[in-house]
C-alpha cells in the first residue's frame, strides 16, 4: 500500500467512526452563578442595592448541554469535569440528571470546593460583573476521560484561560489541553473549543497551542482579538468588519481548524477552511427585554453545536446561533431563557435583525 492509498485508507475510517459516533460530550467548568440584579454597579466604598436573586449554571459545558437540552437536542449529552463534594456538586449532578445528560465523566473532590460565581448584574440593560471562585474546576486535568469508550460525534472543551491544570504547559503539545483535544481526535471525533474572555496577555501562550487540534472555534470578538493580536473594535468600541475578518484569517492560518467563528453582539462570522466567508447579524432585542446577558455566548455556541452536529448548513448553524443567544437574554441565568428549537427560532420570525456589518 503506497502512502496516498494509506491515507484514502485512514480518511475512511474517521468517516466511518464519525458516523456510528452521535452526541455530545462537554468537559472543563462547572459552576453554579448566584446572579444578583443590582440598581446600580457601585463605585468603591459605596453601596448597591440587590433587588432580586437568581441561581443557575455556569461555566461552558454546563451552560451549553443545559442548553441544548432545552433546545430538545435528539443526541446524546454527556458531562466531563469536576465538582466538589458538597451541596452545590450535588445540585449540578440533580440539574444533569433531570435535563438527562450523563454525569459519567462528571467526578467529586474532596479537595476543593464546587466553582461559584456572583455575578452582579445592572437591572437596566444587563450589564454584568464577575466574582468567581475557581474551586474544583482547578484541579481538572481530563484524566478520567476514554474517548475510545465514548461514542460522542464531538468534545467541546472550554473555558481555556480558566482551567488552571489544563492551561499548565506540556512538552510536546504546548499545553495539557492541547494534548487533550489530540487525544480526543486521534479517537475519531471532533473536537470544539472556548475560551474565557480576561484582560491578559496569555491568549497566545494558552489558546494558540490547541488551535492544532480543534475543529470548531466559536470564541467572541475580545477573545478573537487577542489571540490574533488584532484591534477589532476602535477606541469608540465600534466594530471593525475588515480586523474581525483578519483575525479570522490569522486563527484559520494558526491551525488546522474545519470553521472558526467569532459571535458579537452585533453578530456572527465564520470563515470555513477554503476561505468561504459567512455572516450573520443578530436580532434586535430592546432593552426592555432584556434581564441579563450572561451566557449569551454559550446559548450562542449551543445553538451552532446543535447545527454543526445534525450536518446542518453554516449559514443556518448560525442563524440558530443567533436566535439562541437572543433567547438567552430574556433570563437573568445563563440558560433560564432558552425554551425548544422551534419556541427559539420563532424569535427570529418576531425579532428583525440588525442592519448588519460591512
Amino acid at each position: 500500500m503506497n502512502c496516498l492509498e494509506s491515507v484514502d485508507s485512514l480518511v475512511r475510517i474517521l468517516m466511518v467512526s464519525q458516523k456510528r459516533r452521535s452526541g455530545i460530550l462537554a468537559g472543563g467548568n462547572w459552576i453554579i452563578d448566584q446572579v444578583k440584579l443590582i440598581d446600580v454597579f457601585p463605585q468603591p466604598e459605596s453601596l448597591a442595592n440587590i433587588l432580586r436573586q437568581e441561581q443557575g449554571s455556569g461555566g461552558s459545558p454546563y451552560n451549553v448541554l443545559i442548553d441544548l437540552a432545552k433546545l430538545g437536542a435528539p443526541f446524546p449529552l454527556m458531562a466531563a469535569g469536576l465538582v466538589g463534594k458538597d451541596t452545590l456538586g450535588q445540585q449540578i449532578r440533580n440539574d444533569c440528571r433531570s435535563h438527562k445528560i450523563n454525569t459519567r465523566f462528571l467526578d467529586s473532590t474532596d479537595q476543593a470546593p464546587t466553582s461559584y460565581t456572583d455575578v452582579m448584574t445592572e437591572i437596566n440593560g444587563g450589564r454584568r460583573t464577575f466574582f468567581h471562585d475557581r474551586g474544583a474546576n482547578a484541579l481538572w486535568k481530563g484524566e478520567n476521560l476514554d474517548f475510545a469508550k465514548c461514542k460522542s460525534r464531538i468534545f467541546h472543551l472550554g473555558y481555556l484561560l480558566l482551567l488552571d491544570a489544563l492551561d499548565a504547559p506540556d512538552k510536546k503539545f504546548g499545553t495539557r489541553a492541547a494534548r487533550l483535544l489530540a487525544k480526543a481526535q486521534k479517537a475519531g471525533m471532533k473536537t470544539s473549543v472556548d475560551v474565557v474572555s480576561e484582560d491578559s496577555d496569555r491568549f497566545l501562550k494558552i489558546v494558540s497551542p490547541a488551535l492544532k487540534h480543534v475543529n470548531y472555534l466559536i470564541i467572541n470578538e475580545i477573545e478573537a482579538g487577542k489571540t490574533a493580536n488584532c484591534s477589532i473594535r476602535n477606541t469608540k468600541g465600534k466594530l471593525n468588519p475588515k480586523a474581525l475578518e483578519r483575525s479570522a484569517d490569522i486563527l484559520m492560518e494558526s491551525g488546522a481548524a474545519e470553521l472558526i467563528i467569532i459571535h458579537f453582539p452585533e453578530g456572527a462570522l465564520a470563515i470555513s477552511q477554503s476561505g468561504e466567508l459567512f455572516r450573520q447579524p443578530s436580532l434586535k432585542i430592546s432593552s426592555d427585554n432584556i434581564a441579563g446577558s450572561a451566557g449569551a455566548g454559550d446559548a450562542f455556541c449551543a445553538g451552532v453545536l446543535f447545527g454543526l452536529h445534525e450536518g446542518w448548513e453554516i449559514q443556518r448553524c448560525l442563524y440558530t446561533g443567533v436566535c439562541s443567544a437572543a433567547a438567552s437574554l430574556s433570563h437573568p441565568t445563563c440558560s433560564g431563557g432558552l425554551k425548544s428549537l422551534a419556541a427559539t427560532l420563532r424569535l427570529g420570525k418576531k425579532h428583525s435583525v440588525r442592519d448588519g456589518f460591512h
